[in-house]
């Protein structure tokens, strides 16, 4: 939680206890009490999930650009070699000498093996073709983690402002503020279960409208 909602909420608990010395019988701030604890049991939720996520996702980013790497060596290597093979194969070529022949054959033939195995080796997963697989799946894992993240700082901004505004209630006295907190409230669950469940959603609804917008000015 933020230092300054923190503030905000000691000072609403030293101004309900104020009050309740005062008044025995008020009941409203201390419903208003508990509906910021709840918010604020949301926020740390919220945001304990939001630092995993993005733990997560930074993790998952370290992985696809480490098999990148990878990926491109084997590409380097691979390159190397074939350029090797054909230009000792042009040499063979015109070599009079059959066992000089013969043996330059199978170093061509070691090196093309091995130019093979570099584009994909399922045994070993580590070809070209199995480390492009695993990097791009790295990358999609990584932004699932990082629109996960996204979602759940929403959802905490959500429950801050929600805590602000119950905390106005209790000082001002304006219930509708309480609403609004109750209301702030709904709006981070919502996105926390964006992050859990769709995490994509908000960026899919927002390209969309995007893209509906784009199609009503062309007409």
């Amino acid at each position: 939680m933020s230092h300054g909602t923190h503030a905000v909420q000691h000072e609403v608990e030293h101004r309900i206890e104020h009050e309740h010395h005062k008044q025995p019988g008020v009941s409203q701030n201390r419903k208003i009490a508990l509906l910021i604890a709840i918010i604020a049991l949301f926020l740390a939720l919220s945001e304990t999930l939001g630092k995993g996520a993005q733990t997560s996702g930074i993790e998952l980013n370290i992985k696809a650009s480490d098999t990148w790497n990878f990926f491109q060596a084997k590409t380097i290597r691979q390159t190397t070699l074939r350029t090797a093979a054909e230009a000792l194969a042009v040499e063979t070529a015109g070599r009079p000498d059959d066992a000089a022949k013969a043996e330059m054959t199978k170093q061509i033939e070691r090196w093309r093996a091995t130019v093979t195995r570099y584009e994909s080796d399922p045994k070993e997963k580590d070809g070209r073709k199995e480390l492009r697989a695993q990097a791009e799946e790295y990358e999609r894992a990584r932004d699932v983690a990082m629109a996960r993240y996204h979602n759940y700082e929403f959802g905490s901004a959500a429950y801050q402002i929600g805590i602000v505004l119950a905390s106005a209630a209790v000082i001002t006295g304006m219930m509708a503020l309480a609403y609004g907190a109750i209301g702030l409230l709904a709006v981070g669950i919502a996105f926390n279960g964006m992050a859990l469940f769709a995490p994509h959603l908000p960026h899919d609804a927002l390209h969309w409208v995007q893209h509906l917008f784009a199609a009503t000015g062309a007409h």
